[in-house]
């Protein structure tokens, strides 16, 4: 990674994408573990605005990609799942040589130009809904349920899978 082609200013961009419970989070978490300070890492959950995709990437364009692209650190405001709102501290995102980005919608096609490389991940269906739950617990079947419907949305019009370099 650290030999692939800078994209993002003197930053190589990886985006870990794939369906919600497939282990994204997980296997960027070891990326940057291997890449130890060269790499950044950012939850693209953190940037929903809530269940929805929607505005992630722009704030992410924002906060981040635009001022790394300058060779300047980024931040982002973390989204409060239990307050259901976004924190007033911002959580800083320093320039290193790889930023990892993972989260279901991470991959969109507006972000190519500066994506060094694109990862897929996934599992069956039934077990990362069960991941999912377990983790986030019971009570929010529902919200989960309408969640599958929203990434597969965003799946399909960004023809996120295809795309990927490595799945």
């Amino acid at each position: 990674m650290l030999a692939a082609p800078a994209r993002l200013g003197a930053v190589r961009l990886v985006c870990v994408d794939g369906p919600a419970g497939s282990g994204k989070t997980t296997l960027a978490g070891r990326l940057a573990d291997a890449l130890g300070d060269a790499a950044a890492l950012v939850h693209f959950d953190e940037l929903y605005a809530g269940w929805t995709i929607t505005g992630a990437q722009g704030r992410l364009q924002a906060g981040v990609l635009g001022p790394l692209s300058e060779g300047r650190a980024g931040s982002h405001h973390r989204f409060d799942w239990g307050t259901r709102r976004f924190a007033a501290e911002p959580v800083a995102v320093p320039v290193r040589a790889v930023l990892v980005v993972e989260g279901c919608g991470s991959s969109p096609r507006a972000l190519d130009p500066w994506t060094s490389l694109r990862i897929w991940v996934e599992a069956p269906a039934d077990l990362r809904v069960a991941r999912g739950l377990a983790r986030d617990g019971w009570e929010l079947e529902p919200e989960w349920r309408r969640w599958l419907g929203t990434e597969a949305a965003e799946f399909a019009r960004e023809d996120t899978r295809e795309r990927a370099y490595v799945r």
